[in-house]
């Protein structure tokens, strides 16, 4: 099984690179601002557990060299590649999952961006949760699109209360 999806990933890696016009005319959008790639970053990973995976668009959204970065409850990290993050969704059966935005703040200085971003996961997007984390996410933009360099994420535990103080009083 874990070959099979392995040639999955592989396959989609050479047709994303074959139809790379494609994709571009698929999702100018949302690379066109920070609030489109952003959008587009909770977009790709949410949804019914009967929504195909976004793959191609969770690519395209990301430089090619993305690095993803993981802080357990101890604030280890962990950090692998974007083709990494798939393997675990492929092998597990997909479920409801949403992850809602919260709050966003925005430091963009020429063509570099940092956007934190307070999150909370849901199994149904209507009924709240207390499963929140927060994004570190690092942006550039060149060839006139937005492009997610890396990002970074801690969830909140009885050891860190991140969200919670990045929200503040609100």
């Amino acid at each position: 099984m874990n070959k099979i999806f392995l040639l999955s990933i592989s396959i989609i890696v050479t047709c994303n690179s074959l139809l790379a016009q494609s994709n571009e005319e698929k999702y100018v959008k949302d690379v066109a601002s920070l609030d489109a790639i952003i959008n587009a970053y909770y977009d790709v990973i949410s949804g019914s557990k009967n929504d195909p995976w976004e793959f191609e668009r969770d690519k395209y959204i990301h430089a090619k060299n993305a690095v993803i970065t993981r802080l357990d409850e101890n604030g280890k990290a962990e950090s692998h590649t974007l083709e990494a993050e798939y393997i675990p969704l492929g092998l597990a059966p997909k479920e409801d999952f949403y992850e809602m935005e919260l709050k966003r703040t925005v430091s963009q200085y020429g063509n570099l961006a940092q956007v934190w971003s307070a999150f909370e996961i849901r199994t149904d997007p209507t009924i709240e949760s207390n499963i929140r984390g927060i994004n570190s996410i690092q942006l550039h933009y060149g060839n006139g699109r937005w492009y997610i360099d890396s990002w970074t994420c801690e969830m909140e535990s009885e050891n860190s209360f991140v969200v919670k103080d990045f929200l503040g009083n609100e």
